[in-house]
C-alpha cells in the first residue's frame, strides 16, 4: 500500500530527464527563419556625389601623382613630372606654390593604389599647412555599384 496516496491514486515518479525534443524544435524553427531572412538583408549602398566641371580652370595647378608602385611624382603647370620622396613632398609643393596659398594641389592616384597611400599624401600636405587639396577624377558617366 505504499504506492497509494491519501487521495486514493498511485504516486507519480519524478522525472529526472529533461525533454529535449521541444528545445530542438524551437532551435530548428529559429534556424530556418534566419536562413530565409539572411539573403533579404541588404547592405547600404553608398550614393556618391556626381562630379561637375568647374567654370574656371585654375591658372597654376600643382599635381601630385601616386603611381601603382606608390611612388610619388609632382607635376607643376603641365610640365614634366619629377619623382619625389614622401618626406620632401610638402617642401616641394610649398616651393611650387611660390607663397601663393591659393594654388590648388590635385592628387591623382591610379585606381589600383591602396587608399592608405592617398590618405598619407593628403595627411602630409595638411600637416604642412596646404589648404586647397583635391582629388583628380576620371571624367565621364559615373557608375554606382
Amino acid at each position: 500500500m505504499a504506492a497509494v496516496s491519501a487521495r486514493g491514486g498511485r504516486r507519480r515518479r519524478t522525472m529526472n530527464e529533461i525533454n529535449m525534443v521541444p528545445f530542438i524544435d524551437v532551435m530548428l524553427v529559429l534556424l530556418i527563419i534566419f536562413m530565409v531572412s539572411a539573403p533579404l538583408i541588404t547592405t547600404g549602398m553608398v550614393d556618391l556625389p556626381s562630379v561637375g566641371k568647374s567654370r574656371q580652370q585654375p591658372q597654376h595647378v600643382i599635381q601630385v601623382i601616386v603611381g601603382t608602385d606608390e611612388r610619388l611624382k609632382i607635376k607643376v603647370d603641365q610640365l614634366d613630372a619629377e619623382s619625389i620622396p614622401v618626406n620632401r613632398l610638402a617642401e616641394r609643393v610649398k616651393k611650387a606654390q611660390g607663397g601663393d596659398a591659393a594654388s590648388p594641389v590635385v592628387i591623382s592616384a591610379d585606381k589600383n593604389v591602396k587608399y592608405e597611400a592617398v590618405v598619407q599624401v593628403m595627411d602630409t600636405l595638411q600637416r604642412a599647412g596646404i589648404q586647397r587639396v583635391g582629388l583628380a577624377v576620371k571624367s565621364g558617366a559615373s557608375t554606382n555599384r
